[in-house]
């Protein structure tokens, strides 16, 4: 049998070896399964990540190579700088977990649809709830104005999706993130499949391999426990550098 494979709904058995996943389209591995908190986190700690329209089965994939940012690495612009400076924005972490994934999953102007079905959704609040999954919220004037969310384990960070309602709002959300994460020792960011807006912030392409290793690597190191919150300088020295970190 080869890929895609088809996972039981109603059996709880392990996902296949990423090495199998197909070629075209890139890094589908499996077909079917559901999306339990257990079944969600087997998948990540194999980096494996679920993504599927709603006409769609539930989708596994595995793509090679992998995007991912080292957040020591992150680039900031200088027009984003300076808005940094400005302080536009309050940055919050768990705040508005289950607000934060309905903004990601509005339709966007140049995408018809959305991939984060309601299903989709109510698994990762549950993912959330039970501590794995977690959200960065950007407000203005007391309104959620962006945000984006995603799943950590050990001292990864798995980057689902991100939203704005105002210019540079989940650009200002990942750089907080990013920072934090980086006082925090985590690795990498998982972002998945390459894109010309995370690019700009630094990411890049590593083998899957590679990926696997480091995944395999860092899964197991201590977790930062419960609701997430930002360390209490962090807001006041992003202001001052505009994004800039010397630890």
């Amino acid at each position: 049998m080869t890929a895609p494979y088809w996972l039981n709904p109603y059996d709880r058995e392990d996902f296949p070896d990423v090495n199998l996943a197909l070629r075209e389209p890139d890094g589908l591995l499996a077909i079917g399964g559901d999306l339990s908190v257990e079944r969600l986190l087997a998948a990540y700690r194999r980096g494996i990540f679920p993504w599927y329209s709603g006409e769609q089965p539930i989708l596994w994939w595995s793509p090679d190579p992998r995007s991912v940012l080292v957040p020591e690495k992150l680039r900031i612009s200088r027009s984003l700088r300076k808005t940094l400076k400005k302080n536009t924005f309050r940055i919050s972490l768990d705040e508005a977990f289950a607000e934060v994934i309905h903004g990601c999953a509005q339709p966007r102007t140049d995408e018809p649809g959305t991939w984060i079905t309601d299903e989709m959704r109510q698994a990762y609040i549950r993912l959330h709830e039970a501590g794995h999954a977690h959200s960065v919220e950007c407000w203005q004037d007391d309104k959620l104005v962006g945000g984006l969310y995603g799943v950590a384990l050990g001292k990864l960070f798995f980057g689902e999706s991100m939203f704005s309602r105002v210019s540079n709002a989940s650009k200002v959300a990942f750089v907080y993130l990013t920072r934090q994460l980086q006082r925090w020792e985590f690795a990498l960011i998982d972002c998945q499949i390459q894109s010309a807006h995370l690019d700009h912030f630094g990411a890049e392409n590593i083998p899957r391999s590679v990926f696997i290793h480091t995944l395999e690597h860092y899964r197991t190191q201590p977790v930062h426990p419960g609701n997430w919150r930002l360390d209490t300088d962090l807001n006041e020295r992003i202001i001052h550098t505009g994004g800039k970190m010397h630890e």
